[in-house]
């Protein structure tokens, strides 16, 4: 009566408490797992949503001295400055160019990898593969720059060295210092580094297809191949898709840290990528307030193509909202 008397429900109090019991005695038994999952949320909160509050300096002009609530407001004119730049041309065919030959040369390899690893039939032998396909994604591109030095180099490169005693050419090559062969050779290192590593997603959503379907595709007398266009190909096609329109979205990431350890004078043409002149112009120069434009503009057209690519998915009913 007390209760009622007060306006509360003793019932709902009841399983409000209830429920809050539940919860804490949820989050004693997972505890572990639970502090993973807020480390990741203030992640996400610390260096993705706090950064937002900077975007405001593409609308200023950043003076030393000054903080950015300081500093004069100047609309749209780093925009305009990047637009009316004489880079602006080069710079985005760069990044697109690249980025397009990545997409589509690079993009079916991490499924035909995928694929033809769940054919092999001994499980060591094809966890082994796996884990070696791991390694490339984690080593550094300076790194590689060492290795790839090594190989094709001017004085000493193998390459040359082996060229040459056959007869091929008779004085080396700068292979790095070619504009025609930069484009190709940033292609296949992104491949050999990132399909392994990309695999993973293709190899846990195969994993995922009902068995029962392989045996009843071989009692119709179905071979591996037709078993790999009927029923692995077609279960792989939601995940293809949503991993097709993330990569859209990322149509302006062209390999920053790529090009930055890989890129000399002789090919600046062809290696000046909108990261790059970020980098260059807006950065090292000081032109803060640019850079931010820039990026900005880049995270706009990310955004509009994940969301043009994602309705177009709809229509097949595999988007991602």
């Amino acid at each position: 009566m007390r209760s009622l008397a007060n306006g509360k429900n003793p019932v709902k109090e009841n399983s409000f408490n209830t429920g809050i019991g539940q919860i804490a005695t949820t989050f004693k038994k997972q505890f572990g797992l639970q502090i993973m999952i807020l480390t990741g949320l203030a992640f996400i909160v610390f260096f993705r949503f706090v950064p937002i509050y900077g975007l405001q300096m593409a609308f200023k002009e950043i003076l030393p001295g000054k903080s950015i609530w300081e500093s004069p407001w100047v609309g749209l004119k780093h925009f305009r400055d990047f637009f009316t730049s004489g880079y602006f041309g080069i710079v985005m065919r760069n990044t697109i160019s690249l980025s397009l030959l990545k997409l589509c040369i690079g993009f079916p390899f991490p499924i035909l990898f995928a694929v033809l690893l769940n054919e092999v039939a001994s499980y060591r032998a094809r966890s082994f593969v796996q884990g070696v396909s791991y390694l490339p994604h984690f080593i550094s591109y300076a790194v590689v720059y060492g290795v790839i030095s090594s190989l094709l180099g001017l004085n000493g490169g193998t390459l040359n060295s082996l060229l040459l005693s056959l007869g091929i050419i008779e004085k080396p090559r700068h292979f790095l210092a070619s504009k025609s062969l930069f484009w190709p050779l940033m292609v296949f290192l992104d491949i050999w580094k990132e399909t392994g590593w990309s695999a993973i997603i293709y190899m846990a959503a195969i994993s995922g297809i009902n068995p029962e379907l392989y045996d009843a595709a071989k009692v119709d007398g179905a071979g591996r191949v037709r078993q790999v266009i009927s029923i692995t190909l077609p279960a792989l096609v939601p995940v293809i898709v949503v991993m097709l329109i993330l990569r859209v979205g990322s149509i302006l990431d062209a390999g920053f840290d790529q090009l930055l350890v890989f890129r000399n004078p002789i090919v600046f043409e062809k290696s000046n990528i909108l990261d790059i002149y970020v980098m260059d112009t807006g950065i090292s120069q000081g032109r803060f307030g640019y850079a931010t434009a820039v990026g900005l503009f880049k995270s706009a057209i990310g955004f509009f193509m994940v969301y043009f690519s994602n309705k177009l998915a709809n229509k097949s009913g595999n988007g991602l909202w």
